[in-house]
């Protein structure tokens, strides 16, 4: 298995975590691993359908309280997991938008913005 800290392609077996995942050691970087290093999964004791079940839930709407009581997870653990799925949605947007090449862009959404603000106001006068 190649290491996800330094792409060192030779890592070899380390024994298993307390949930018996299988825990690799890079002779290289001198690090220990497990395949679910930088996922949301890692370092969890959740359940798979529970941790599938947060993001759905908060996409629909659903209050962080209520998500916990639905899911049978702490409050605190729910933020988390919706906190650490935003910084890993907003890395993968970063990295496929940064690569794209235009040569136009639409403003539309600005512009109908800027002209709402024309409109005074009460304050204004």
């Amino acid at each position: 298995m190649e290491c996800p800290l330094c792409g060192h392609y030779k890592s070899h077996k380390h024994g298993k975590t307390s949930i018996r995942n299988q825990r690799y050691y890079c002779p290289v970087g001198q690090q220990t691993f497990t395949e679910t290093f930088d996922t949301l999964h890692y370092r969890r004791q959740i359940q798979p359908e529970q941790m599938r079940m947060v993001p759905g839930l908060h996409v629909e709407g659903s209050s962080l309280r209520g998500i916990s009581r639905t899911v049978n997870l702490a409050y605190n653990t729910v933020v988390s997991l919706v906190r650490a799925a935003s910084q890993k949605g907003q890395m993968i947007h970063n990295a496929h938008v940064e690569n794209i090449e235009t040569s136009q862009i639409s403003s539309d959404e600005f512009w109908s913005f800027v002209q709402k603000k024309k409109t005074k106001t009460l304050s204004d006068e």
